[in-house]
């Protein structure tokens, strides 16, 4: 007879121990009689790749009343079945597009079912082209035909893949725009084989992307000179401040460096734009020849106050012109996010798709000059 029986068994991962709880890992244990057995099951979530180890140890106390002890290992491979890549697009303070690749890394096909992206606290996530299905109009009434139905089983060949895009948005609690860094979530995906086994992968952490207005080189590399030609719109760089999400990151990385926040040494994009200038809802399109007067919000993001200038510099602008006046004074405003809104009257003075450009804002009271960004694209309708 085996008297006071008990089993317990720890799972080894590439980053952690997990212990796995049986009925048998009580501290009294079981009595066994000759030629009787036990078993015990224990369960636990594969969540990572790489070599994993199960540790089982089984303690019995023998009629003599010595206690005994056995150990076994048993290795395995846990291999991922889909490979998932994400892309991420801004577009605006307040939202990104986040384009989920996935790919069948198995020798067999797989059905890919209730793909979501879990977003952080104060995120939402919509799924973006979600076909409706197409109805048949048949003599026992209207089905939906076979290639839709084909479409949305979610059947992924071997070596094939699927793409899903999603858009996060804040909500409407959240008063603080979507940053560079800041975490998005993550991508969940539920899966089938064809002997029905599942499955669930979730992805590594979603982060919104750093913008760029120099470009996607480091953006604190540029001296002044260079700084001011790509900013003007020189050097072929296709940056445009609306919808870029640019005055959310300045925001964020002043106010890490004023509260002794760490900062990184390639991100120093607030001392290279202490100032920012955004366009309030430009218009989409523009008459020829027709003024139109555009609110601009000008952020001071540095640690003191500036009397600042905003300013149009027509031999950096093309096609668009400014009507009127091409500086307007904007007093003093205040550090640390003091913002004020400059309306400007803007003429169009060719027709197409046209950047605003030449943008500069000027502290009088030092005379540092802060060039800008390109701010928007308009189209001007003939």
């Amino acid at each position: 007879m085996v008297r006071r029986l008990t089993v317990t068994a720890q799972l080894q991962t590439p980053s952690h121990r997990w212990a796995l709880p049986s009925s048998l890992n009580q501290t009294t244990g079981v009595d066994v009689r000759p030629g009787d057995g036990v078993d015990a099951i224990v369960a636990r979530q594969l969540e990572e790749s790489g070599q994993h180890i199960l540790r089982v140890e089984v303690g019995y106390q023998t009629s003599e009343g010595n206690q005994k002890t056995l150990r076994k290992f048993y290795r395995f491979n846990v291999s991922h079945p889909l490979s998932i890549e994400d892309r991420t697009i801004r577009s605006g303070d307040t939202s990104c597009f986040v384009s989920i690749g996935i790919d069948n890394l198995c020798n067999q096909p797989m059905v890919i079912s209730s793909p979501r992206f879990d977003c952080t606290d104060g995120l939402e996530s919509f799924r973006v082209g979600r076909i409706s299905p197409t109805k048949v109009n048949t003599s026992k009434g209207s089905r939906t035909s076979a290639t839709d139905l084909f479409d949305s089983c979610g059947l992924l060949e071997p070596n094939s893949s699927f793409r899903f895009l999603f858009r996060v948005t804040t909500t409407e609690d959240k008063k603080t725009g979507i940053a560079c860094g800041d975490e998005l979530g993550k991508v969940v995906i539920e899966w089938q084989k064809t002997m029905g086994e599942k499955g669930k992968i979730v992805s590594s952490p979603v982060c919104c992307p750093m913008v760029h207005p120099l470009g996607e080189g480091d953006p604190s590399s540029s001296n002044n000179k260079n700084l001011t030609r790509i900013m003007m719109g020189i050097g072929g760089n296709e940056f445009v401040v609306h919808g870029s999400g640019l005055s959310v990151d300045v925001a964020k990385v002043a106010a890490n460096r004023a509260g002794g926040g760490s900062v990184s040494v390639t991100n120093d994009i607030d001392t290279l734009l202490p100032v920012t200038v955004e366009p309030v809802q430009p218009p989409s399109s523009l008459r020829l020849a027709d003024p139109e007067e555009m609110n601009f919000l000008v952020v001071n993001h540095s640690t003191r106050s500036m009397d600042l200038q905003l300013q149009f510099r027509l031999n950096h602008m093309s096609g668009v012109a400014v009507c009127g006046k091409s500086y307007k004074n904007l007093g003093e405003v205040a550090a640390g996010g003091g913002s004020v809104v400059a309306p400007m009257k803007l003429l169009p003075l060719v027709g197409g798709l046209l950047r605003v450009q030449g943008c500069c804002v000027v502290d009088l009271r030092s005379g540092k000059e802060i060039p800008q960004p390109p701010l928007c694209n308009i189209f001007v309708e003939q």
